[in-house]
């Protein structure tokens, strides 16, 4: 596993950008699950980011950590994403999703989530950056990794 996997198993929140009828970013913070080098979100379909999806599959991504050097960390990209529909799928999937931020699905507010969630958002990215600042000696040492790894087309 790379650092780069290992931070985005690790963080707990992605910014979300779709693109709506008008061509214009709709940005949201959301909950997910990175594996096998795939983003999963549980969402609802009456939310604008599904609705969104349905016309256009195109997003971007943003996950980061730090406000002040050192650990200033993040991972942005682009991809194309599909809706996971099959009720089956949507309740496993979103059941991981949700153990990532519930010790146990057992409370109200977890049973209220799974219930309300009836897709999955499957991120495939094809491109994303890097960044990292980290405090030397009182100076700041700034290292990007652009375009660093395709996946698949």
């Amino acid at each position: 596993m790379t650092k780069q996997e290992d931070f985005l198993r690790t963080q707990k929140i992605l910014r979300l950008v779709t693109i709506d009828e008008k061509n214009f970013p709709h940005i949201v913070p959301v909950w997910y699950l990175y594996k096998n080098k795939k983003f999963y979100i549980g969402t609802n379909t009456r939310t604008k980011k599904t609705k969104n999806l349905r016309k256009k599959k195109q997003v971007a991504f943003c996950v980061d950590i730090g406000i002040k050097s050192p650990n200033i960390v993040g991972v942005m990209g682009k991809g194309k994403a599909k809706l996971i529909l099959k009720k089956s799928m949507v309740e496993k999937i979103a059941k991981n999703i949700l153990l990532r931020y519930f010790k146990s699905l057992q409370n109200k507010s977890a049973q209220e989530l799974l219930e309300d969630t009836n897709c999955i958002i499957e991120i495939s990215p094809s491109k994303y950056s890097s960044w990292s600042y980290w405090a030397i000696n009182s100076s700041i040492l700034f290292i990007a990794e652009s375009n660093i790894s395709r996946f698949g087309k």
